[in-house]
């Protein structure tokens, strides 16, 4: 089904790779710093250390999610230790502000990172006021999306009505349960073999690779406030 933006009242974004370009390179820095986490935790090498990272987040929707269930992690450990990150490759973004200011409804973020991690993140591009809430891994209780718990308790937790509603995501396999739940979803594509892991045509209503100017062809329809 084409996206139809007179259907939406509630705006829902993905945070890494979406909210922000994924050219900035910020989660290559957590990348890495999972990679070192792993090597000292098993005590192995980098190469190693690496493959255990994607097959964990392949298998399990995070890193995280494999290294508390095989080696019993503790998450905040976890997630302050590979959230600190320089946020220097981060821009201020008013173009992005005024557009999510002008949608009409509720705007949130739904992510698989932590809430600290995530603040840190919009206060960065400036647009931390757009968002009426998040929804965290913690939040999730550590099965992150794309369990369908995740979007079960997140729908919940904010009185949401999905099919008023449209996700942003560009990890398509993602996208599937908020599909299956009625709502409307975009994919981010950039073009990554991650991103289309696992990826359902049938659940993605529209690809885009900027969410800037997508909201400003949304605009110059006349789709916002």
């Amino acid at each position: 089904m084409p996206f139809d933006p007179s259907r939406v009242d509630c705006w829902i974004f993905d945070l890494d790779n979406t909210l922000y370009p994924a050219e900035t390179c910020l989660f290559d820095q957590i990348d890495v710093r999972m990679g070192a986490y792993i090597a000292d935790l098993l005590g192995c090498d980098h190469a190693e250390a690496r493959r255990v990272q994607k097959m964990y987040f392949h298998d399990h929707g995070t890193t995280l999610a494999g290294l508390m269930h095989f080696h019993g992690v503790d998450p905040y450990e976890f997630l302050g230790y590979v959230h600190h990150v320089d946020m220097a490759p981060l821009n201020r973004a008013p173009r992005l502000e005024e557009r999510l200011m002008r949608l009409p409804g509720r705007r949130l973020v739904f992510t698989n990172g932590d809430a600290a991690y995530a603040t840190r993140v919009l206060d960065a591009l400036g647009i931390t006021h757009c968002f009426e809430g998040l929804w965290d891994i913690h939040a999730m209780e550590y099965k992150p999306k794309p369990e369908p718990s995740a979007y079960r308790g997140f729908v919940s937790a904010f009185g949401i009505d999905p099919t008023r509603s449209v996700f942003f995501e560009d990890s398509a396999r993602n996208l599937t349960p908020a599909k299956a739940m009625g709502m409307q979803t975009v994919w981010l594509d950039f073009g990554t073999d991650w991103g289309a892991r696992a990826r359902d045509e049938t659940a993605i209503d529209e690809t885009i690779d900027d969410l800037a100017a997508w909201l400003d062809a949304l605009a110059a329809d006349g789709h916002l406030g």
